[in-house]
């Protein structure tokens, strides 16, 4: 839900809850919400195929790679490629890990 929509949900406005919810929570709004979005990116990259980073930053709410990319690496400390490199060899390493989506061979 974005944060506007809760503001009006919860019939305050968006300065109100941000507020509130620092003081309840210790944070603002926004950050879980990046967090969110920003965990829900990392874990919708299917490391075994292409990446398209076009698709992978407007499935994230971003408008440009660049503010995309930015995030990305304030999140996760690489760059999208970087880190897919960084997965695929981790996944290469340690197959049949949760974050690895491929069946496991047959015995």
């Amino acid at each position: 839900m974005a944060i506007g929509d809760l503001s009006v949900a919860a019939g305050v406005s968006s300065t109100h809850l941000a507020q509130r919810f620092k003081d309840l929570i210790g944070v603002t709004p926004k950050r879980p919400a990046r967090t969110y979005r920003s965990a829900a990116t990392v874990f919708a990259i299917d490391p075994a195929g292409p990446i398209d980073r076009g698709d992978l930053a407007g499935g994230a709410g971003h408008f440009d790679q660049a503010h995309f990319g930015h995030e990305f690496r304030a999140f996760t400390g690489l760059t999208p490629t970087r880190y897919v490199e960084v997965r695929r060899r981790f996944l290469g390493e340690h197959p049949g890990h949760v974050l690895d989506r491929r069946p496991l061979p047959a015995d």
